[in-house]
């Protein structure tokens, strides 16, 4: 089957994304360049958070467009999983930036939510220290607002993995878990709700996760994942509503405009009829 073939068949959307760990992404900011004031992030692969316009945050902004396309549609679906096929492709850069680019609009708040209890990253790329989060919610009770990490304002907040546990499948089987998610969903109905998930091959809780969520995004890095481990994917996650895949690090030909266009990506948009 071909990549295109593969592209088509998940539904309703194809949205192409960024680099998987932003090795072409460090040095490219103008010198002094900070993170934003008002959120304090100044890791180099969350390229949205950053003053300096570029080609990829461009594209980030293309994603969201059609992610909020797509969730307003028919009445506002806020809860989205993003996952990925196998590790490293990107799957924990593309929620953070697209969670910062949401929350820099005029109307959107958006809460990003660290489900890989196996390798819980998104404290990091946000500059922020691991603190209690989602674990803590279900095996103590906390109340999810008192886990709440506020990033910069309040209009974008991290509930980070929070404590280890040993069976992170059992942990998301559980009705503690979905009534988690749906008092999440109804207590903050105004919000976007973004869940980073384990890769769908590797951890069978991912499809778990994906099925309380409105939808699903599946991040696929080029030359990462296999035709095979794609195909697999989107099998696995058949049952839950994928809105389309993040076609990442995709190479760049025959641009001269500026050197920094070698380091990204060529993104397109494809809207399945």
């Amino acid at each position: 089957m071909s990549m295109q073939r593969l592209i088509d068949a998940a539904p309703k959307a194809t949205v192409s994304g960024d680099s998987a760990n932003g090795p072409g992404i460090r040095g490219q900011f103008a010198p002094g360049s900070t993170g934003r004031d008002d959120m304090g992030i100044d890791h180099p692969s969350i390229v949205t958070a950053r003053k300096v316009d570029m080609p990829v945050t461009e594209e980030y902004k293309k994603l969201m467009t059609r992610i909020m396309n797509l969730a307003t549609k028919d009445g506002f679906k806020n809860t989205l999983s993003v996952t990925s096929s196998v590790s490293n492709e990107g799957k924990s850069i593309t929620a953070v930036n697209l969670a910062v680019s949401l929350a820099q609009g005029y109307d959107h708040a958006v809460i990003l939510i660290d489900a890989d209890m196996r390798r819980p990253t998104l404290h990091a790329y946000l500059n922020r220290k691991p603190g209690r989060g989602l674990s803590d919610c279900l095996l103590s009770g906390m109340d999810p607002e008192a886990a709440l990490m506020p990033i910069g304002s309040k209009k974008l907040t991290l509930l980070p993995a929070g404590k280890k546990i040993d069976d992170p499948v059992e942990f998301f089987a559980s009705r503690k878990m979905q009534a988690l998610m749906k008092d999440l969903k109804a207590r903050y109905a105004d919000r976007y709700i973004i869940i980073d998930t384990p890769p769908a091959l590797l951890f069978a809780e991912t499809k778990m996760i994906s099925s309380f969520c409105d939808g699903t995004l599946l991040v696929v890095r080029e030359g990462s994942a296999t035709l095979d481990n794609i195909s697999e994917a989107l099998d696995i996650l058949k049952e839950t509503n994928v809105l389309g895949i993040v076609y990442n690090n995709a190479g760049m030909q025959n641009h001269t405009e500026s050197s920094y266009y070698q380091y990204y990506s060529r993104y397109s948009t494809q809207q399945k009829t």
